[in-house]
C-alpha cells in the first residue's frame, strides 16, 4: 500500500489561494496560534500581505462562511472591531492581516470597552443564533430556546456526551455528574439575559489593528450568557497586565462580586469541545473531572 503524500502546509494554502484566483500570491508563511485548522501569512506581488485558514479536509462546506458572518455580527451588531473579510468560500478564508497585541494595561481596558459595549447593547429575548455555525471542527447547535438554562445545558454541555474522546476521559459517574449539574443550573447561576457573544474568546483570538485598536478574530457566535466569553478569557492566562480587564469590564456592566466562582461552571463549555477535539486536551479533562467533583454521589 502506498504512503499517502503528505503536503506542506505553505503549499497546502498557496494552491488554496491559487484555486480561489489570487495567483499575485508569492510566498506563504505558516502562522502559529490556531488548534482546528492550517493558517498562514502570504505575501503578494499587487497588493498587501493577507491571512489565510484552510482546513486539510474541511468539516462542512459553511465552515468558513459561518465565520464570515459571525464576524460581520460582531462588528455590524456589536461594535466590535473584526477584520473585514476578503473571500470566504467553502475551501478557506483570506482576511486582512492583524496585529499581535501590544504590551500594556492599556489595549486591555480598551478591549474591556469594547466587549461590555458588544454584551450591553445587543441583548435578545431568546438563546441561540438564526443558524447553526462552527466552534473548531465540531458543529456548533444553535436551535433557539427561550430558556438559558436549558440551552445551555442540552447545546453548550450535554451535547459533547457521545463523542469518543470525551467518553473515553469521563467515565460513568462522571457523565452523570454532568447531568445532575446541568440540573441545577438554575440554582447555580444567576438568571441572565441573552446577548452577542463571540462565542470562542480564548487569549488568541484577541488581536491589534495596526493603529492598536484591539480585533477580535474566529467567533463562534451565538445570543447566550456575557459570562461565556467572559470565562473564557479569563481561563485561558491572559497575561498581568489584563487585570484591567476584568476590572473595567466589571465596572462597566455591574458585574457582582460572585462572578469569579461562576467561572469554572460555565467554563466547562470550551473544556468538553477541547476534550472533544484534540489529543492533547491541555489539562481540560481534569479541569472537568475538578468541577464535577461536587455532583458526583458519593457511596
Amino acid at each position: 500500500m502506498e504512503e499517502p503524500v503528505v503536503v506542506p502546509p505553505a503549499t497546502f494554502l498557496l494552491e488554496c489561494l491559487f484555486r480561489a484566483g489570487l495567483r499575485d500570491v508569492v510566498t506563504v508563511e505558516p502562522a502559529a496560534g490556531g488548534l482546528a485548522a492550517l493558517a498562514g501569512i502570504a505575501t503578494r506581488r499587487e497588493g498587501p500581505p493577507v491571512f489565510v485558514k484552510a482546513f486539510v479536509e474541511a468539516p462542512a462546506d459553511d465552515v468558513f462562511t459561518a465565520e464570515a458572518e459571525g464576524l460581520a455580527a460582531l462588528r455590524e451588531l456589536g461594535g466590535a472591531t473584526t477584520p473585514e473579510v476578503i473571500l470566504a468560500d467553502r475551501e478557506l478564508l483570506v482576511l486582512p492581516v492583524l496585529r499581535p497585541r501590544p504590551h500594556g494595561e492599556a489595549f486591555w481596558e480598551r478591549f474591556a470597552h469594547m466587549l461590555a459595549h458588544l454584551h450591553t447593547k445587543t441583548t435578545h429575548p431568546r438563546f441561540g443564533w438564526h443558524r447553526d455555525n462552527w466552534l473548531g471542527r465540531r458543529r456548533q447547535i444553535n436551535t433557539w430556546n427561550d430558556d438559558g438554562f436549558a440551552f445551555f445545558a442540552e447545546h453548550r454541555l450535554l451535547r459533547w456526551l457521545g463523542q469518543p474522546r470525551v467518553d473515553a476521559a469521563l467515565d460513568r459517574d462522571d457523565r452523570a455528574a454532568l447531568e445532575r449539574l446541568c440540573h441545577r443550573l438554575p440554582d447555580l447561576l444567576p438568571q441572565r439575559p441573552a446577548c452577542l457573544t463571540h462565542g470562542d474568546l480564548w487569549a488568541q483570538n484577541v488581536l491589534a489593528t495596526p493603529d492598536g485598536r484591539p480585533a477580535l478574530i474566529d467567533p463562534a457566535v451565538s445570543y447566550m450568557w456575557a459570562e461565556v466569553d467572559l470565562a473564557h478569557v479569563w481561563t485561558t492566562a491572559p497575561p498581568p497586565e489584563a487585570r484591567r480587564f476584568f476590572e473595567v469590564y466589571a465596572e462597566l456592566t455591574g458585574l457582582d462580586n460572585d462572578w469569579r466562582a461562576r467561572m469554572p461552571i460555565i467554563q466547562l463549555r470550551q473544556h468538553l469541545a477541547v476534550l472533544a477535539q484534540f489529543d492533547d486536551d491541555w489539562g481540560a479533562g481534569e479541569q472537568i473531572r475538578a468541577t464535577l467533583a461536587p455532583f458526583r454521589r458519593r457511596t
